[in-house]
């Protein structure tokens, strides 16, 4: 039996709910990556149409973001752990500066995952992901855990991976990290299920983190980050983004699954920063705020989750769905 395959873990009962319950965490990335994101992500997690996010800190709108976070002891935010930066017009440096092996020539994180795969040091991406974690924590923020940008920890590009430094960083400081026990969903992140040692990976991954007490997630799902026909007479339009998006929700499968979105305005901020997709993120702003959206998930039965919930588990806490 696969990983993709196999039943899912015990976290639905130690969350306190049915041990066959289908939970979710509607999370949005990229919070602080630039204001279009900001101006979208903080009154979702406000008006509670979304779960949780995590926070590029070192993007040039992050202070904005910390500051938010840190003012609502309420937001569940986490740090979106960054090894990349991947638009041509708009990008950002490491927080422990450029003479380290995580800069391309330029002085800034490379835009691929394999490059970052390849070239960095063990050594300085623990440095990094410690300094970008520090600053959310001096910045007032009741960080919640651990994700990635990119999945630029998990090797999926190269097979070589980060995950080591970053689940050691998880247990030392208490926090979940959003590694999924199988690679059911990972396509949109650039995963073959079907590579050779992909499987072994994450086993090897979901080991170390239940070895070193790090709660992770049954599933990781998202939907695809492009846009169909970007740019062509037959772009995808957002009623083609709901139909798949309800989708993916009926879908959901007994565990905790985190489904993962990049909602941001639409706006000419937006369009000048990134290369493509900026009617996409627009559109899953326009998603968390479709009434049809909280039909199906209601119809469906399938319970909201935060990961402060997953990180009392962790901390042998008391879970407190839903209380601020």
């Amino acid at each position: 039996m696969s990983a993709a395959d196999a039943p899912p873990s015990d976290l639905t009962s130690r969350l306190g709910l049915a041990p066959d319950a289908r939970a979710i965490i509607l999370n949005a990335d990229d919070l602080g990556m630039c204001r279009a994101a900001n101006r979208a992500i903080l009154p979702l997690l406000g008006e509670g149409l979304l779960d949780s996010s995590t926070v590029m800190v070192p993007c040039p709108w992050a202070p904005d973001a910390l500051t938010a976070a840190a003012a609502d002891p309420g937001l569940d935010v986490g740090v979106h752990l960054v090894l990349t930066s991947e638009w041509t017009r708009y990008r950002w440096r490491p927080l422990t500066g450029v003479g380290t092996s995580l800069v391309d020539d330029a002085g800034y994180f490379p835009t691929a995952v394999d490059v970052v795969e390849r070239h960095a040091r063990d050594e300085d991406v623990a440095a990094e992901l410690a300094a970008q974690l520090d600053a959310a924590l001096a910045a007032g923020v009741d960080v919640s855990h651990l994700d990635n940008h990119m999945g630029s920890v998990y090797g999926l590009a190269t097979g070589r991976t980060f995950l080591p430094q970053v689940l050691e960083l998880a247990a030392t400081r208490g926090l979940p990290f959003r590694l999924p026990r199988s690679l059911d969903g990972l396509a949109a992140m650039g995963a073959d299920p079907d590579a050779p040692g992909s499987q072994a990976i994450l086993d090897t991954a979901t080991a170390a983190a239940d070895a070193a007490g790090v709660v992770i997630l049954d599933r990781l799902w998202t939907h695809p980050f492009e846009l169909a026909g970007e740019g062509t007479p037959d772009a995808e339009g957002y009623d083609a983004v709901k139909a798949g998006f309800l989708d993916l929700l009926r879908g959901v499968q007994q565990g905790v699954t985190e489904i993962f979105l990049h909602p941001m305005l639409h706006d000419d901020e937006l369009r000048d920063a990134v290369d493509y997709a900026a009617s996409k993120r627009g559109y899953e702003e326009r998603l968390l705020r479709d009434p049809d959206v909280a039909a199906v998930i209601a119809d469906e039965g399938l319970v909201r989750v935060g990961w402060r919930d997953l990180r009392a588990v962790q901390r042998g806490e008391t879970v407190r769905r839903g209380e601020q």
